[in-house]
C-alpha cells in the first residue's frame, strides 16, 4: 500500500525550515532500514539554501501505515541553530499529517442512469397533461435526481436529463477536490510546538581512530 505524509515548518522561523529538511532525511532513512518506499512528491523550499518550509512525501510498501503513523504529529528536531550562535533555543518544531493529494472522479456513465417517464404537470393543453413525456433521472453511484419537462418530446427531455445529471455529478466532484486542497492547507496552521510525538537528534559525530 501507499500513503502521502505532508510535513510543514508551519510559520516558524527560518531554523524550522532546516529542521525540516533534517527530519525529512530522517524519515527516509529510517525508512530504507524498513525496506519501505519513499518519494518526495511536493516541496517549497524555505529562505536558505537546501531548506523547505514544506514536503509532501509518499510512502509506500508493506508495514507504510504504522510507519507513518510514527512519524505523525509534532516532530522535534533538537540541535542547535546554524544561523543564530547566541541563540539559547534547541527545539525546532514540525507538523506532519497523512494527507490525500487528491479526490477521485466519478465516471459518468448513461448506464448508470435510471430513467422513468412521467405526466409532465402545469398548463401546455390536453396532450401535455396526458402524455409521459416528462422523465425522472437517477445517477445510481451518486443518487442524484433531476426531473424534465421543459420539452413535449420525451427523447429531448431525456437528452436535457443527462446533461443536468452530468453536469451535476462534475461539479460534486470539482467541490470535493477543492476540500481536498483545504484540508492539506489547513495543516500548515495546525503546528503546536511543545510537547511533541517525537524528537529526533543529529547523529554524534565519528571518533577518530589512531
Amino acid at each position: 500500500m501507499s500513503l502521502h505524509l505532508l510535513l510543514s515548518a508551519g510559520r516558524g522561523p527560518q531554523e524550522c525550515a532546516w529542521a525540516l529538511a533534517e527530519l525529512v532525511r530522517r524519515l527516509e532513512a529510517d525508512a530504507a532500514r524498513r525496506g519501505l518506499d519513499t518519494q518526495r512528491v511536493e516541496s517549497v523550499p524555505g529562505d536558505r539554501p537546501g531548506t523547505y518550509r514544506s514536503v509532501l512525501v509518499r510512502i509506500a510498501g508493506d508495514g507504510a501505515e504504522p510507519f507513518a503513523a510514527s512519524w505523525t504529529g509534532t516532530l522535534c528536531w533538537q540541535a542547535p541553530s546554524p544561523y543564530r550562535a547566541r541563540a539559547g533555543r534547541k527545539n525546532w518544531y514540525v507538523i506532519a499529517r497523512p494527507c490525500r493529494i487528491d479526490s477521485p472522479r466519478t465516471t459518468f456513465a448513461e448506464a448508470d442512469v435510471e430513467i422513468v417517464a412521467c405526466r409532465t404537470g402545469g398548463p401546455g393543453g390536453q396532450h401535455r397533461n396526458k402524455a409521459s413525456t416528462a422523465v425522472r433521472a437517477t445517477h445510481r453511484p451518486t443518487g442524484i435526481v433531476v426531473v424534465v419537462d421543459t420539452e413535449r418530446q420525451l427523447s429531448l427531455n431525456r437528452r436535457i436529463a443527462l446533461r443536468l445529471l452530468r453536469e451535476r455529478v462534475e461539479h460534486g466532484d470539482d467541490v470535493a477536490e477543492r476540500a481536498v486542497v483545504t484540508a492539506r492547507w489547513r495543516i500548515h496552521d495546525e503546528l503546536v510546538r511543545g510537547n511533541p510525538t517525537r524528537v529526533e537528534r543529529p547523529d554524534p559525530p565519528a571518533q577518530r581512530t589512531r
